[in-house]
């Protein structure tokens, strides 16, 4: 999913709206662009935005598509007059965890094109437009497996490294020409996979994180509306981890060993 924020800046009157699972950031007057492939969920959360005061535009869009992301940026400027924030979250899902020599050419594929691709495509056409309005804020949705590895998950892994090196990249070419880009790295997140995956892997999700719980989509949303907003005016180029602890290092050895029998 990708969100635009053609007029409004994210540190006035924030408020969060629940979208394909995640609390995305909106401000109060706003004028906001939504692209993903679900047509019927972004003409929900398009009527939700317009009712709480922002004017919203729905724009179903493959962001994995060179000619729909394209597309979806010449809308956002037809209808508002010029893009000041993005923030750009699209992952594929669904593999299952596979060994490297047994995961399907087409599967590593998919990987690729709809998480990495699509920041490429987000960025590709997103900052020509944020330079003919003055400069903006780009945030990326990357993840801790951005971060260090994780078995089985190869092109996730992949991709999501890719999205850091990226969102790096971008961030030196455009720095000096008032384009910050930054990303943000969760852990565990009660996400729909997560929720779907019931209570017990929930719990044992947040047992293997140091704070012994899962994040909630709301500190995501509040870490992204932090890189968008003038209070982060000196941070780019920075991926931001929320991840409960998860890439500090090891838990004490005493946790480690668990309750003492003694």
């Amino acid at each position: 999913m990708a969100v635009y924020v053609a007029r409004g800046r994210c540190h006035r009157h924030r408020r969060r709206l629940r979208a394909a699972h995640w609390d995305v950031p909106s401000d109060a007057g706003a004028s906001v662009a939504l692209a993903a492939r679900d047509e019927a969920a972004l003409g929900t959360l398009a009527e939700e935005l317009s009712a709480r005061g922002n004017a919203a535009i729905a724009v179903p869009t493959d962001v994995g598509d060179a000619a729909a992301v394209e597309r979806l940026v010449a809308e956002t400027m037809r209808a508002f007059g010029h893009l000041e924030l993005a923030f750009n979250n699209a992952t594929g899902g669904g593999q299952a965890p596979t060994p490297l020599a047994d995961l399907p050419v087409d599967a590593y594929d998919s990987a690729i094109a709809i998480t990495l691709r699509s920041v490429f495509l987000s960025m590709k056409y997103e900052i020509p437009v944020m330079l003919e309005s003055g400069g903006g804020a780009i945030v990326n949705m990357s993840s801790t497996s951005g971060l260090e590895a994780v078995g089985g998950l190869a092109g996730y892994v992949s991709a999501k490294h890719g999205v850091i090196g990226l969102t790096k990249t971008a961030a030196l070419e455009y720095a000096s020409r008032g384009i910050r880009v930054n990303a943000v790295a969760p852990g565990p997140i009660l996400t729909e996979n997560l929720e779907r995956a019931g209570p017990e892997m929930q719990r044992r999700a947040g047992d293997a994180m140091p704070m012994r719980r899962i994040g909630q989509p709301d500190e995501v949303a509040r870490a992204v509306v932090w890189l968008c907003s003038d209070q982060a005016s000196y941070t780019t180029g920075a991926t931001l981890p929320l991840e409960g602890g998860k890439l500090a290092g090891m838990a004490p050895f005493a946790e480690l060993r668990g309750p003492s029998s003694t």
